[in-house]
């Protein structure tokens, strides 16, 4: 794999221009050729101000010692946008949805110290509604890896299966979440209301603006009647209320998307198992968080 090491972060403005640019010109395909390169950025410093920021529209508490356990991705999202932007990347950029992450936190993450952030491209597989990418993230310090996820994106288009259900989510797995909840869904911890914003607020401090989340009417051309609430601010809402250890495994998976405005049901099992779901019982987000020690 190809290494090459930034000086600064790249500017999203640019690349969002450039996906867009290069998007109808995109084939993806489980078996397309993708870009074989690791990006490296050193000497990263967390900008209080903007983490600050980050933490009260995911819901975390603000002035901790220690970085929340999704913090990671938005140091990393620039430099997955610049691979995921190339002319070489098959997926197109705009209508992306993100489908899952499993995130590994080796221990706290002072939010005082210094980084090395590297972002590569792990693969692609077939999904029902289209290809899948793995993006993977990682952060070490002090020359040793503390934080690292496995995210995977969809590119929605025809296959030779169309049995999908919404949101790229395979309708067996819509089936097999529905009757979960129908048969026992985990206890009620909270109910939130969200604002037609959210996207938009959390576009602002993460610097992910697809198109699908920030507005109606640039949602609509990808299939979505309203904007849906980005799949990592769901995980890291439910992850700001549920918490997790210093040392951590977490999974979510984005099963259903969140239409803004709209009303959610937060729930917890106590014993690491969290969701988000509607008020007729389907299942936006399951995941789960367990000690990493």
């Amino acid at each position: 794999m190809n290494a090459v090491t930034l000086a600064a972060p790249p500017a999203l403005g640019p690349l969002l221009l450039r996906g867009a640019l290069w998007a109808p010109f995109k084939r993806p395909a489980p078996g397309a050729a993708y870009p074989h390169t690791r990006l490296l950025l050193p000497g990263v410093r967390i900008d209080l101000a903007r983490l600050a920021a980050y933490e009260r529209v995911c819901g975390y508490p603000t002035g901790a010692a220690g970085l929340p356990v999704t913090y990671p991705h938005v140091l990393g999202f620039p430099l997955a946008m610049r691979l995921m932007s190339r002319r070489d990347f098959p997926l197109p950029l705009p209508g992306l949805v993100h489908t899952s992450i499993e995130i590994r936190r080796m221990a706290a993450l002072p939010a005082d110290a210094e980084y090395e952030v590297s972002v590569w491209t792990e693969g692609l597989s077939a999904h029902r509604r289209g290809t899948e990418a793995t993006v993977v993230t990682a952060l070490c310090s002090g020359g040793r890896p503390v934080w690292s996820s496995r995210s995977t994106y969809l590119a929605r288009h025809g296959t030779a299966r169309q049995d999908g259900g919404p949101h790229g989510t395979p309708a067996a797995a819509g089936r097999t979440g529905a009757a979960r909840v129908a048969g026992g869904a985990l206890p009620v911890v909270a109910e939130w209301r969200l604002a037609g914003d959210v996207g938009r607020r959390y576009a602002a401090v993460s610097g992910d603006r697809n198109p699908i989340h920030v507005h109606p009417l640039t949602a609509r051309p990808f299939g979505f009647r309203r904007a849906i609430a980005h799949g990592m601010w769901t995980a890291a809402r439910c992850l700001a209320a549920h918490g997790s250890p210093d040392a951590a495994e977490v999974r979510a998976r984005f099963r259903a998307p969140v239409p803004l405005p709209g009303t959610v049901v937060y729930g917890a099992d106590g014993g690491g198992r969290f969701e988000l779901r509607d008020g007729r019982g389907r299942v936006h987000l399951d995941g789960e968080v367990r000690d990493g020690r």
